[in-house]
Formats: C-alpha cells, sequence, structure tokens
C-alpha cells in the first residue's frame, strides 16, 4: 500500500479508478493500494447464516432509527449515530439478573443496553401446569429502570421473560 503525502493531484482522493483504491485517511494522507479480488470467495454456511442475520439487523435498524427516539437520544453526544445503537440493540438481548419472592411480591431485575421494555412473569406447577401469569411494572423507572415487580402469593417455580425494544427476550427461571 503507498502513502501519498504532499502531492496536489491525489490527496483527499478517495474512491477507486481501474484498479487502484484511494483511501483518505483521518491523519490527512492519502493512501493507494490495489484492488482487492474476492472473485474467488466462497463463503461457510455459519458466514452465510452471519450475513442474513446482519441483513435482518440493518432492516431494523434503519426503521428503528428513524421512529424510535430512543436511539437518537442514546447516541448524542457520542461517537455513534442513532442507526449504531438501533444495530447493537437487536444483537444484544436483555439479560435477567436475578429474580426474588419477598413479602407477597416477586422483584425481576432485568437489563439491556437500550431499556427493557416489558417483563412477564409466570408460576408453574410442578406437572408444568400455570399457575398465574402478567406483566410485572417498574418500580421506579428514572432511578432504576432494572426494578420489575409483580404481586402474587401464588406458590410455584417462576419464570420471568425480559423483552427489549428490538422484541429481543430471554426467560430466566428461580
Amino acid at each position: 500500500m503507498a502513502k501519498v503525502s504532499k502531492n496536489g493531484i491525489a490527496q483527499g482522493w478517495s474512491g477507486s479508478i481501474w484498479k487502484l483504491v484511494f483511501r483518505h485517511m483521518p491523519d490527512g494522507s492519502t493512501r493507494v493500494s490495489v484492488k482487492p479480488d474476492f472473485s474467488r470467495r466462497v463463503f461457510s454456511q455459519k458466514q452465510k447464516d452471519h450475513q442474513q442475520k446482519v441483513k435482518i439487523a440493518a432492516a431494523y435498524a434503519r426503521e428503528a432509527s428513524k421512529t424510535q427516539p430512543i436511539y437518537a437520544e442514546l447516541a448524542r453526544g457520542t461517537t455513534k449515530n442513532a442507526y449504531n445503537i438501533a444495530l447493537s440493540d437487536w444483537f444484544h438481548p436483555p439479560v435477567v439478573h436475578n429474580i426474588e419472592r419477598k413479602k407477597g411480591r416477586i422483584r425481576v431485575m432485568a437489563s439491556d443496553n437500550v431499556s427493557v421494555t416489558k417483563v412477564q412473569v409466570r408460576i408453574i406447577a410442578e406437572d408444568g401446569k400455570i399457575l398465574e401469569e402478567g406483566q410485572a411494572v417498574q418500580v421506579d423507572p428514572v432511578r432504576h429502570p432494572e426494578r420489575w415487580e409483580y404481586a402474587s402469593n401464588t406458590e410455584g417455580t417462576i419464570e420471568a421473560t425480559a423483552w427489549d425494544l428490538a422484541d429481543n427476550q430471554v426467560k430466566a427461571v428461580l
């Protein structure tokens, strides 16, 4: 790769001409290289699957970055844009950190890189039958957005499912 410096003709060029690629670098220099040849590249099935996931994520991020103001809000003051935040959200599902039962309440601690949009709680009997289910409520959305509570005195196994803005979901059992 050649480096062009102090050349009034090629300085600041970017793009390609014939088989040469010009890249304008952050330090102000211009790099010149031969265009890479990908004509014989063969992708594995795993690579093709990942490429498909990236296409789906990009489609989500294009739409969500325009319709969900939280992405623009989180990008403000950073080097990222709303699209980058939405893309990251699609790839990162929420996490359920803890489930505990105290005095007729079930507390679920769940977080996400952007936000958890809802938490559903199910109480399941030993035979697998659902005894009770419902939506948990955020206790203090401003100071503690990760805290969700559900009122119940029903005994059984607790299953909590958390969703994020990109509709990723994760289940945890207590």
